[in-house]
């Protein structure tokens, strides 16, 4: 796979587990936090594969 398809696909990934961070938030907040740093993560690994930055 080239270079721009994985930054589309982390970006995607980062959508999937920012819903999840909604979704858990009420359920477990300190389980939630651990997974919004990785969406934040695979959000900034996209944008950097992308080469915005």
């Amino acid at each position: 796979m080239d270079t721009d398809m994985w930054g589309v696909l982390l970006i995607v990934l980062s959508g999937f587990l920012a819903g999840g961070v909604y979704a858990l938030w009420k359920v477990n907040k300190v389980l939630a936090a651990a997974l919004a740093v990785c969406t934040a993560l695979a959000a900034a690994s996209g944008v950097l594969r992308l080469g915005y930055f």
